[in-house]
């Protein structure tokens, strides 16, 4: 029975799963058109305390773009097929449109487009192909102020046959196959718009809002709280002690903290908060979900404080204690009741699949008891022997041996013998081999 329960245990909790993952589908990574999830937070803050809804981004980070022809390159690396494998750069260069050749026997035979920050074609020309040009290409992309990072893997062979060039794709990156001293362009692509320069208007591409959805309302439909631009335009919407008591900080580009400060909170505060983080630019766009719930105020016993001079300071030593943050999982789609249902339904089929294993296993257990019980072992009924006219044909037997006998002393001492052997022979259910033999020992009688 122990082999029975646990595959139904086993049953139990993969049906668990596997109606939990159909009901509940993650919110981390969801997109809509506001951005994609990163994160998500459940906040309890009592009444009347203050709470900082907490939205760091390092990508967000405010930097004057001062250096930008520096901040876009690309460079070509060679990692030679050979037994030392090495690495060798080949060419890079920046938006400004340098290019930088590594190595003097390259120079005049490779190229690059002087215009490829502008059209994003960013092959390399390699002119007089040689064998020693054979090895995996690789064309590294960086921008460095957008934090972006591309590779693009080309592998080189050389013939000296016409017929053997071509070009495939081996699964994992293209190979060309090119004629010795001739010409071959590895292709690098990448027409993306953050290739291209860069936007006059830096300062309106970088911005973060905060919304705010009370109970029960959609996303679509929540209220817009701020806005805050990379050049310090700051934007306040709803009523005025709404603005009064939810700021952000307005070091939060350079910092890169676009926490949210809500001061005096109260019941009406409670609902779904959202970051949401936008650099155009860089195409960067992210959003944060915090889930505040007010608790009732919490009382202040009266404490004997010790009183301090005019002098002193009793903040010196505060230390700042950040919110209780807990991470979890919040779905703010109109599913959340089908959610939580699928999750109870989950649990009690879950509980209804362990008390019947516990049935089944008690049950099995019982069974195997009685089936072993000692006090119902009964013996094997010993085999009987029955006898038809056993009497009558004891008695035909001895009429037939002794006939009639002369009434004498003698005759009558051997019918007494004989009728003392017929009653142990009928006591004992059997013909008694002393009868059968009757006749010797009456004929020993009569000779003594």
């Amino acid at each position: 029975m122990k082999n029975l329960s646990m595959p139904l245990c086993a049953r139990a909790l993969f049906l668990t799963q596997l109606l939990a993952s159909f009901l509940f589908s993650p919110a981390l990574g969801q997109s809509d058109g506001s951005g994609v999830v990163v994160a998500m937070y459940n906040i309890s803050a009592p009444q009347g305390s203050q709470a900082v809804l907490q939205c760091h981004s390092q990508r967000m980070v405010w930097t004057q773009d001062r250096l930008k022809d520096r901040q876009r390159v690309v460079h070509w690396d060679l990692l030679r097929s050979g037994p030392d494998h090495a690495m060798e750069r080949i060419v890079d260069m920046f938006s400004a449109g340098d290019q930088r050749i590594y190595n003097g026997y390259n120079q005049g035979r490779i190229s690059m487009s002087k215009t490829a920050f502008k059209d994003g074609n960013f092959s390399m020309v390699i002119k007089d192909v040689v064998t020693s040009d054979k090895g995996i290409y690789s064309c590294n992309l960086h921008h460095h102020y957008c934090h972006l990072y591309e590779s693009i893997k080309i592998q080189l062979n050389v013939t000296k046959s016409a017929r053997k060039e071509r070009r495939f794709w081996d699964g994992q990156k293209a190979v060309y196959v090119v004629l010795v001293g001739s010409t071959v362009v590895l292709p690098c692509i990448n027409r993306r718009p953050i290739w291209t320069e860069g936007n006059s208007q830096e300062d309106q591409q970088q911005v973060v809002h905060w919304d705010r959805q009370p109970p029960g309302v959609r996303h679509d439909r929540a209220d817009r709280l701020i806005d805050l631009y990379a050049s310090g335009e700051r934007r306040h919407y709803g009523p005025l002690f709404v603005q009064q008591k939810m700021n952000i900080s307005a070091t939060a580009f350079t910092q890169g903290d676009f926490s949210l400060i809500i001061s005096n909170i109260q019941l009406l505060d409670q609902g779904i908060y959202s970051c949401h983080l936008h650099h155009h630019y860089c195409g960067l766009h992210e959003r944060r979900i915090f889930q505040l719930t007010v608790s009732p105020p919490v009382p202040q016993e009266p404490t004997d404080e010790p009183q301090f001079l005019p002098n002193e300071d009793p903040n010196t030593n505060l230390v700042e204690v950040p919110p209780h943050v807990i991470n979890v999982i919040l779905s703010e789609q109109s599913t959340h009741f089908l959610q939580q249902l699928g999750y109870i339904l989950a649990t009690l089929l879950l509980l209804a699949l362990i008390m019947l294993a516990i049935v089944l296993l008690t049950r099995h257990q019982k069974k195997q008891g009685q089936d072993y019980d000692p006090r119902k072992v009964e013996s094997p009924p010993l085999p009987t022997v029955s006898y038809v006219s056993h009497t009558s044909l004891v008695k035909e037997e001895c009429e037939r041996s002794y006939p009639d006998m002369r009434p004498s002393m003698l005759e009558e001492t051997k019918l007494d013998y004989k009728n003392n052997l017929l009653k142990e022979a009928e006591m004992s259910k059997i013909c008694s081999p002393k009868v059968i033999d009757l006749d010797r020992e009456m004929e020993k009688a009569s000779w003594k």
